[in-house]
């Protein structure tokens, strides 16, 4: 931990810390590092460890609640979906610096090296360094889910028409293909007078 402070003009010479006595040069706090960090955390609150979702068959990664992206190893969308993944932690302190720390390619194991500052005491400005280490865990995203399911289904909305003319369906189609409602749709099955429509989960099939 390292901590910066604006001089103030015309000071000249050194101080005690008001803790251990250590000759240090002035600053806000009258203390020197090794008893500030002592008195002072300011990566408290920001989460250590965290778990990243990733879809081996499309390589994408999962930013809550269910936005998949599309990032490589130590790229700028990846270090954005890690950052995301801390939550309101970071609004406590200024982020200066954002990196990877290299770890194995098969070792399931993110690392990211942040730099962050925040006045504390009387002025003082900390900076802190720490790292933060992601676990990566596999899971398949719904669009790939459904390509492998292939028949597998938990809703299915039916869709009847009792007259010998077709233009209900004719208009129906319209507006499903104007408001996508068909981009979650497993399969379209056509039956006697009607359709059935299949979804994976019920709240897809109710938006039909």
């Amino acid at each position: 931990m390292e901590y910066t402070f604006e001089s103030k003009p015309g000071t000249t010479g050194f101080i005690l810390c008001c803790q251990c006595g250590t000759q240090i040069e002035p600053n806000p706090s009258n203390m020197c590092v090794a008893c500030l960090r002592t008195q002072v955390d300011i990566t408290e609150g920001i989460p250590k460890q965290g778990v990243l979702y990733f879809c081996r068959n499309c390589e994408r990664y999962l930013q809550p609640p269910n936005h998949w992206v599309a990032a490589q190893l130590e790229s700028r969308e990846l270090l954005s979906v890690c950052l995301k993944k801390l939550g309101g932690g970071l609004k406590t302190v200024r982020l200066i610096d954002a990196g990877f720390v290299w770890t194995e390619p098969h070792s399931q194991r993110i690392k990211t090296k942040l730099t962050v500052q925040k006045e504390v005491l009387n002025g003082a400005v900390l900076q802190q360094v720490f790292v933060v280490e992601f676990i990566v865990k596999n899971h398949m995203c719904d669009d790939c889910h459904r390509v492998e399911a292939k028949d597998f289904w938990r809703a299915c909305v039916q869709i009847r028409q009792k007259t010998k003319h077709k233009k209900t369906f004719y208009y129906l189609e319209q507006i499903i293909l104007k408001h996508k409602a068909h981009v979650n749709t497993v399969n379209i099955k056509p039956c006697h007078e009607g359709l059935d429509f299949f979804y994976i989960q019920q709240q897809d099939a109710r938006k039909l």
